[in-house]
Formats: structure tokens, C-alpha cells, sequence
């Protein structure tokens, strides 16, 4: 029995905690000779024997061996993967029109492309998303599946690079400091579009219980003090409003993201791009993705330049403020149930507690704070890193590249997790909520336009010191409101929109 070289494997060692080992599969053996399923492939810094099953090459095995940071690939964000293949297909097809490409590659290059943006190959894209190098690993790691891809198409064999070349053919006209930012751009887009569509639903979730809430009696609270009556509707209302603000800002950020910088090669002089490549390619990325994407002004200017990364993290940054505020908000109305606020019930997911029987606690909107906490901290990685960059280059691209995907990611199943878990479950304690309003000394500032605020405070002193309802004092002891018009004070739809009345 003779061994056969599999799949790749991390091993811990006392003296490299990162050597790569293979694993072994067992093969029958033949004529005793043994049976290697590997290749041999070599760039300027020497040989590397990578598994025959392996797209990707050379250059992409030494970025995986050098980067073991997250434990992240880039295969863990399927739109970055789709994204390089709609930019390495707009370069193909910009660069055969421009006949500095043969069109029998190009068209190699082309098919392998539509399989990237099919969805298929992600697990070939091993690099781990923090790397140093600007990106370079990523991009090769594109570079090179491509390659391979072309080459079994065209009828070659994995590695026979001088007929579809990672680099002087899928690569051609191009540098990472175009291409990376640009499959980022994309991929951010795209993926922006999903988180979207997750807070949309979370807002006709809010207003669809607002609408069941219309009519439920609450006591509104500010300093966590009695204020002033409102519904619950009103509540849940408002925090589909906010959530919906939060659409709108990141739409209007979004379009930052089309502006790109592709053509600009090395540091936005064009160099090695063919004249009039920068425009054409532009061209075929909007007219592959059907999305407008904008050939940046100063291509030198945007080849450093992370402005519009920093201005996306700020606002994934306001979103996330505004959902914690929401998820305390109904941690706090759900508290209790016998000794707090009890005025909402939130589904039961899982016993609250190991020593405690019966605890039930709000686990999803806890886990939805801590998912923004978490969004919060990426922001400063994502500031720290963008006012990081050096002349015609921000190397630190690829940490960006991992907060802000990380952000978006996150946050989106936790987005939908608050939906689907929490809110579309919640029941309201009509009755409880209803009788707080009642028994609250708040409700007299409904009376200071006709009382005046001196009479109310006095009333409310006492009803504090006392323990009398604010119905005994006004009506029964000082009959300053006949019951008629208490009754009409103090009904609901006047008390959640209040008219302004000085005559009692």
C-alpha cells in the first residue's frame, strides 16, 4: 500500500505552531512504484509541491502558509469570491477587445469567471482574510483558480501556466492595488443589499406590531421615570421608524462604493494597462453586474484613498447604537415578569439559568447588544487602519476588508435572529400596562394647562406622600374635575394624542 498526497492540513509543532502536513489517503499500489497525486509548481522564491486536487497555486499556498491570523478564508464571504470573478471577467473581455489579450484565452478566462460568479469554487479561496501584502494573496489566489480553470477547459493540464497565466494573462493590465479595492467595492455592495432587506423586515415587523398595539395603554418614561401616557403601538412604531432612517443612510453611503479606482494598476498611473483600458473595463463591470460603477476622477487619488470604508463603518456604527438602544428598550419592558415592568412578553427561547428554576431571561436581544458592541469596536479597527495608509498605497485594505465584512455579516443574522426570535413573538400585558397608566402621578400633566404647573405639583406631592390616586384628589377631594370630564380627560385616545385644553 503506498500513500497519496490529500488535502492540507494545519499541525501544531513545539517548534512551528503553523507546519503544514499532509494528509495521507491510501491507494492500491502498482507495479510498486508510488503514486503521487500532488504537482510541482515554482515562482522566483523557488518550488512548492501543492495536492493535484488544488485550483489554486504556488503563490496562494505561500499566503496560506504565512497568514494564519483569523482562521477566516476568504471562501467564509461567497459575494468577495463572486465579486473577483465579475473583475477579472470585465478585464478579460476589456483587455481581448483592446487585442492585447488572445481572444482563445480571454474566452478560457471569460468561462472560468462565470463559474466563479456561478458560485462555484469557493473552497479553493484559502487565504485568510488579514494578510499583509495589500491583498496580494487574495488576488493571486483569484488569479491562479482562474488560471487552472482555463487551462482544463482549453484541455491542459493544472499548472501548465504558459498557456493561461495567473499572471500575464488573467492578471494582465492589472495590479492588486486595483483589483482588490475593486472586488471589495463590489462584494460590499452586494452584500449591503442583503443586510438592507434584513432591517426592512425588521421594520414592517416593528410596524406590524405597532399596529396590533394600537389601542394598548401604556405609561411613557423618561430619566426611567413616569412621564406622559402613549400605546405601545406608538413605541413599537417609532423603533420601525429608526430602523427604517438607518435604510436611507446606508443606501446614501452605499453609493460611495461605486466610485473605483480599476485600471489604476500599481499606484494609479495606468502602467502596463493598454490606452483606453481604464474606461472599456469600467464599462463591462456595470454592463456584468448591472450596476453603475464610476471610474474614479484621480485614479492616483483613489488608489490610497479608504474614505468611503470609513464613512460605511460609521454609519453600520449609527445602526448599531440605535439597536442596542431597541434592545434595551425591550429588555426593560420585558422585565420582571412579577417584579419589573411586565408590559411585554417575549417568546421563551431557553432556561434562563442553571441554578435558578423557571428563569427565563431575553436572550435574543442580548445577543443582538452584544453583536453591536462588536460592530462598534470593528469601526475604530476600521478608522485606525484607513489613517494607517502610506503615500500611493493603504496596505492595511485587507483588516478593513475583515471589519467591515464581519460588521455587515454579523449584524444581518442577527438582524433577522431579533425578527424571527423576539419580535414578531411579543404579546403585550394589556391589562398591567393599563393600570400603571391609572395608578401613575405622571398622567397630571394632561390637567397643568387648566390647573397650572404649581396646583399639579402640589397635587402630585400629595398623591407621592399619601398613596391617594390622582382620581381621589382631583375629583373627589378637591372636585376640581367633575367625573364626566375626567372621563373625558382621561380617555385613551386623548390621553395617547392629547388635546390642548384650558377650560375644565
Amino acid at each position: 500500500m503506498h500513500l497519496a498526497l490529500g488535502p492540507w492540513t494545519r499541525m501544531e509543532s513545539s517548534k512551528d505552531s503553523h507546519r503544514l502536513a499532509r494528509s495521507a489517503t491510501v491507494l492500491p499500489a502498482t507495479n510498486n512504484k508510488e503514486i503521487a497525486m500532488a504537482r510541482i509548481e515554482k515562482d522566483f522564491l523557488g518550488e512548492k509541491e501543492l495536492p493535484d486536487s488544488a485550483y489554486y497555486g504556488v503563490q496562494t499556498l505561500r499566503g496560506k502558509e504565512n497568514f494564519h491570523i483569523t482562521g477566516i478564508p476568504m471562501s467564509a464571504e461567497p459575494y468577495f469570491v463572486k465579486a473577483f470573478g465579475y473583475v477579472k471577467k470585465a478585464a478579460a473581455l476589456a483587455n481581448r477587445d483592446l487585442g492585447v489579450l488572445d481572444a482563445r484565452v480571454a474566452d478560457a478566462i471569460v468561462g472560468a469567471c462565470d463559474r466563479l460568479i456561478a458560485g462555484e469554487m469557493c473552497d479553493q479561496f484559502v487565504t485568510d482574510f488579514i494578510q499583509g501584502g495589500a491583498g496580494t494573496s487574495t488576488n493571486m489566489n483569484a488569479n491562479e483558480v482562474i488560471a487552472n480553470l482555463a487551462l482544463e477547459s482549453l484541455g491542459h493540464k493544472k499548472g501548465e501556466y504558459q498557456f493561461v497565466s495567473p499572471n500575464d494573462h488573467v492578471n494582465f493590465g492589472q495590479s492588486t492595488n486595483d483589483i482588490y479595492p475593486t472586488a471589495f467595492r463590489l462584494a460590499l455592495i452586494l452584500r449591503l443589499a442583503s443586510y438592507m432587506d434584513a432591517l426592512r423586515r425588521l421594520q414592517d415587523a416593528f410596524y406590524a406590531k405597532g399596529k396590533e398595539f394600537g389601542r394598548v395603554l401604556k405609561m411613557g418614561r423618561t430619566h426611567l421615570q413616569d412621564a406622559v401616557p402613549m400605546s405601545l403601538g406608538q413605541e413599537f412604531h417609532g423603533w420601525g421608524t429608526t430602523i427604517g432612517e438607518e435604510v436611507n443612510r446606508i443606501a446614501e453611503v452605499r453609493q460611495l462604493l461605486h466610485e473605483m479606482n480599476l485600471g489604476a494598476t500599481a499606484i494609479g498611473t495606468s502602467v502596463t494597462a493598454a490606452p483606453g483600458y481604464p474606461e472599456l473595463v469600467t464599462r463591462y463591470l456595470s454592463e456584468l453586474t448591472d450596476i453603475k460603477m464610476i471610474l474614479a476622477g484621480d485614479l492616483v487619488e483613489a488608489t490610497s484613498d479608504t474614505g468611503a470604508y470609513v464613512q460605511l463603518s460609521g454609519v453600520l456604527k449609527r445602526t448599531s447604537a440605535k439597536l442596542t438602544k431597541i434592545c434595551n428598550d425591550i429588555r426593560l419592558l420585558a422585565s420582571g415578569p412579577r417584579c419589573g415592568f411586565n408590559e411585554i412578553n417575549l417568546p421563551q427561547m431557553q432556561p434562563g439559568s442553571s441554578i435558578m428554576p423557571g428563569k427565563v431571561n431575553p436572550v435574543i436581544p442580548e445577543v443582538v447588544n452584544q453583536t453591536s458592541f462588536l460592530v462598534i469596536g470593528l469601526d475604530l479597527t476600521v478608522t485606525l487602519a484607513a489613517s494607517a495608509g502610506q503615500l500611493q498605497l493603504n496596505v492595511m485594505e485587507p483588516v478593513i476588508t475583515f471589519a467591515l465584512f464581519t460588521s455587515i455579516f454579523t449584524m444581518e443574522n442577527a438582524v433577522n435572529s431579533l425578527r424571527i426570535n423576539c419580535v414578531q413573538g411579543i404579546t403585550a400585558n394589556v391589562e398591567r400596562a393599563r393600570d400603571m397608566v391609572l395608578n401613575s402621578l405622571g398622567i397630571v400633566t394632561v390637567l397643568k394647562p387648566s390647573l397650572g404647573y404649581k396646583q399639579c405639583a402640589e397635587i402630585a406631592r400629595e398623591g407621592y406622600e399619601t398613596g391617594k390616586s390622582l382620581h381621589d384628589i382631583v375629583v373627589r377631594e378637591r372636585k376640581l374635575l367633575t367625573q364626566e370630564k375626567w372621563d373625558e380627560v382621561f380617555s385613551f385616545e386623548n390621553l395617547i394624542s392629547p388635546k390642548f385644553d384650558q377650560e375644565l
